[in-house]
Formats: structure tokens, sequence, C-alpha cells
């Protein structure tokens, strides 16, 4: 019996739920409910003979039949997104600037450039990794064309999600224990430091900034160190460090809002259009 063939709309699928980590997160970048998204995958599976994918109930993990299936998945989504390109117009090429802070760079920014680049291959893109406080004012001069940021005001940029804060320690440590508090911020005029500081203020808790600093490597090793406590971004919470909760007689944190900001200067580029495009079809998500 001849193999049934691999539909690009399953192998679509399929690179979907890998990249995004799971069916939840991979079903509104695919446009398709998350109960359609795991049909396709069966029938994938159907058509391959074997599982691709090993569903746990907290992880998706590659069967070694699923890792040789992404390379090939990849490149036909490319050669077909090239073929699109080369039926329906010029392919669109320039350059854009782009900042991001280094929090969300990792687990928000690579799905939109993978995907951003197996459209338009042509488009060279500049990374700025810096703090939402530096890349905003970047942002009004013109020196970068987008960036996504913690939206300090209501009008500031289009809102993509809402990212939670969390306090964070080094468990062989127990910073959190001392008296006062010590903790690790950012710069002066940081949104997550005014949450933090702000949270501990309302608590009536005795603090003192022991650590001030606009990168989140710093951050790190100040908490790894057993030099402090910090609040960061949930997205960016490495598996060394403890999840400080109530218990730990922290207080609770908001969250922020995400958002993507886009400079005046860039009006009218085509590489920009796009790549603002693809922030918002693949970042943008309810509440």
């Amino acid at each position: 019996m001849p193999a049934a063939d691999l539909q690009l709309d399953w192998m679509r699928a399929f690179v979907a739920v890998v990249d995004a980590g799971s069916l939840t997160a991979a079903a509104p970048l695919v446009h398709r409910s998350q109960s359609a998204l795991s049909m396709q995958l069966k029938k994938l599976e159907d058509a391959v003979g074997r599982p691709v994918l090993n569903r746990g109930p907290r992880h998706l993990e590659l069967t070694p039949t699923g890792l040789e299936l992404l390379g090939h998945a990849r490149r036909l989504l490319e050669v077909h997104a090239q073929a699109q390109a080369a039926l329906h117009g010029p392919a669109l090429s320039g350059r854009v600037s782009l900042g991001v802070p280094d929090d969300y760079a990792a687990t928000y920014l690579t799905p939109v450039l993978r995907s951003f680049a197996t459209r338009h291959a042509g488009v060279e893109i500049t990374l700025v990794c810096e703090q939402s406080t530096s890349l905003l004012p970047k942002i009004s001069r013109g020196e970068i064309d987008l960036a996504l940021v913690s939206r300090d005001r209501a009008n500031r940029g289009t809102p993509l999600f809402r990212e939670p804060l969390v306090w964070v320690g080094a468990p062989q440590h127990e910073a959190w224990r001392r008296d006062p508090l010590p903790v690790a911020t950012y710069e002066v005029g940081s949104l997550v430091r005014k949450h933090a500081l702000a949270a501990l203020d309302a608590q009536r808790r005795a603090y003192r900034v022991a650590y001030n600093s606009a990168s989140l490597a710093g951050q790190l090793a100040a908490v790894e160190s057993g030099l402090a406590v910090a609040v960061l971004t949930r997205c960016c919470l490495p598996p060394g460090l403890q999840l400080l909760q109530d218990k730990h007689g922290l207080p609770a944190l908001p969250s922020v809002e995400v958002a993507v900001v886009r400079s005046r200067a860039s009006a009218g580029s085509g590489a920009v259009d796009a790549l603002h495009a693809e922030v918002l079809r693949t970042l943008r998500r309810a509440g």
C-alpha cells in the first residue's frame, strides 16, 4: 500500500505545536481551535504510521520519528512560502530594527522571528536587547522601528498580552528570611521596580535595595549568589531559582501589559509593516 500524502496543513500544525510548546499556545498561531489542531496531528501520525509527539501532562516531546520529520516539515513550509512570494509579487526586502528586553526575547521573540524569516527571508533584522526604559526613548527618536515593551501607560502602542511578575530566590540561601529584605531591582524608572517596591511598601515589609541593574543577567547573578531576592517576569524564571509566594512572606504582585510600539519614522516601510503584522499575529491574544 502506498504511503499516505503528508498534507501541508498537517505539517504546519506540527511545526506550530513544536515551536509553541503546547496545543493551547499553538492554536492561535495557525488560526485553529485546540481540538482542530489535535485532529490535524492525529491525521499526520496516522499518515506517518508512528507517533511524532509524546504528549505529557505539562509538555510535549518529539519522538525519534517526530525529530526526523521536523526538519523536512520546516523545509516544506519554507519552499511553500517562497513559491507564494514568487507567484504573488516581488520578495520583500529592507531593514528593520527591533527592540526587546532580555526577559521577553527568548520566550516571545523566537516564534516571531522564525515565522517572519520563513515568509520574508530578504528582510534584514537588527535586534536591540535593552530594557523598556531605554527602548521607548529610542522609538520616540526614530532610532529603532519596533519594540516589545512593558506598557507604562494605557495609550502606549498596541497591547499584546499580560505577563505575570514573580518573586524569585535561591533556595540554598533563603535570602527572603532576612530582615530587612535584600532586594535586587532594575534601574530607576523601571515598571517592574516600581511594582516590586510598591508591593513591599503596602505590606510594610522592611527592605533594602542590595543590587541595582538594568541587566537581567545581573539580576540573576545577584539572586543565585544569595545576595538578594528579585522580581522577574515569569517567562524568564530559570530552573535553578525558586518561585516565592505569600508563604515565604512576600506580597502579591501584579502583571505587566506587554505592547508593541512603532516609531513614526518607520511609516511607509513595507518591511516594518510586515514585521509589525507578524508580531501582532503571533503574540496578540486575550488577557
